[in-house]
């Protein structure tokens, strides 16, 4: 292990929703930063969703922050479930909550704890994750006969093109995983004979781009 630990953070908020023995279970996902971040959407939906039997959350910032809350429900059935879900996916910086009608029917410890995990587990796949990382902003000049063909090399190691300036000549902005950039070079050196030189502008520790969450 290196000293800084890949973990993944939620792409976009997402919402969603499913019954279960007719108990209404509503989750609501985001991306946040802080505690007061998580704590004001966490305070935003007891009040949207007032009438609600069941508000229960969690949170995870960073690798040492963590709380969650069964509000109500028999202890473990509900926030626990749900941060196991994010911890087992290593997603952080992440604020859900599931907010439960109730149905009539008790679905008991068990159901529940089935019940409140799935409601994390479909806002984390609605909403995606991404990996943050090293990040470098590069940019590469090029012809207009090889545009097309850098292109393709950029998505080919990763990377994702953020800007192109059009003049005498073709000016791509794009980003890139850090350790990832040599080897672009030394490709695009290849394809070019020499002529295309990448500019380094910077680096930044960032999100990389949506990945799915089965």
């Amino acid at each position: 292990m290196g000293d800084v630990k890949v973990f993944r953070v939620p792409f976009e908020a997402s919402e969603s929703e499913f019954v279960e023995k007719r108990s209404r279970f509503i989750s609501h996902l985001w991306p946040v930063e802080t505690e007061e971040e998580a704590q004001a959407h966490i305070r935003e939906m007891k009040s949207k969703y007032y009438d609600a039997r069941h508000n229960c959350w969690c949170y995870l910032l960073g690798q040492n922050v963590l709380r969650y809350s069964d509000d109500g429900e028999p202890q473990g059935t509900a926030g626990q479930p749900m941060l196991k879900v994010f911890e087992r996916e290593n997603v952080t910086n992440v604020c859900c909550v599931v907010t439960r009608y109730f149905g009539g029917i008790l679905l008991g410890a068990g159901g529940l704890t089935r019940a409140y995990s799935k409601g994390a587990k479909d806002a984390l796949s609605a909403a995606g994750a991404a990996t943050m990382g090293l990040w470098a902003q590069l940019e590469i000049p090029c012809s207009y006969a090889a545009f097309e063909r850098i292109k393709l090399e950029v998505a080919a190691a990763g990377g994702v093109v953020d800007d192109v300036e059009y003049a005498a000549q073709i000016c791509l902005k794009v980003s890139l995983m850090a350790d990832a950039v040599d080897a672009l070079q030394k490709r695009l050196t290849e394809l070019s004979a020499g002529t295309v030189e990448l500019r380094a502008l910077g680096e930044e520790f960032r999100p990389g781009p949506r990945e799915e969450v089965k």
